[in-house]
């Protein structure tokens, strides 16, 4: 049985997404969500533009709310961002294990076109590097047992 997990933000539409992307990226064998307690109405054209960099489309992606997976089962939710973490608790369903891994919103970044993407790209780097780590420490080898 493939694991599930569910990754939470505020908006849905920057870390998630890209945390998103980046695990399904690693391997088939895991089912990956993400989802937002506030979400924005779509997918932050930057946060699409860092992931192509890295060859991860997520450019058909969609916000979408945490209700809609009120009552399902996770084996893990990870939350990538503080707000999404204090509002986590109230996250129903069977979930076997809660993490917090959080992320600077690059969303808040202010400058030029390129040190906004820069701060992005930044992000999408340290999202790829935590998400590995979580992959081969708790997923790789443990699957569809």
């Amino acid at each position: 049985m493939k694991k599930r997990i569910l990754i939470l933000c505020t908006g849905n539409s920057c870390r998630s997404q890209m945390a998103e992307g980046i695990l399904k990226s690693f391997a088939g064998d895991i089912e990956v969500y993400s989802a937002g307690t506030k979400p924005e109405k779509e997918v932050n054209p930057n946060s699409i533009k860092v992931m192509e960099e890295i060859g991860i489309d997520i450019s058909a992606n969609l916000t979408k709310s945490v209700e809609m997976f009120l009552g399902e089962s996770f084996d893990f939710v990870v939350t990538v961002c503080d707000k999404a973490r204090d509002i986590c608790p109230s996250f129903t369903g069977k979930v076997n294990q809660r993490l917090h891994l959080g992320f600077v919103d690059p969303a808040d970044c202010k400058g030029t076109p390129e040190q906004v993407l820069e701060e992005y790209r930044e992000v999408r780097d340290e999202i790829l590097s935590t998400f590995r780590l979580l992959y081969k420490s708790k997923l790789a080898g443990k699957l569809a047992r």
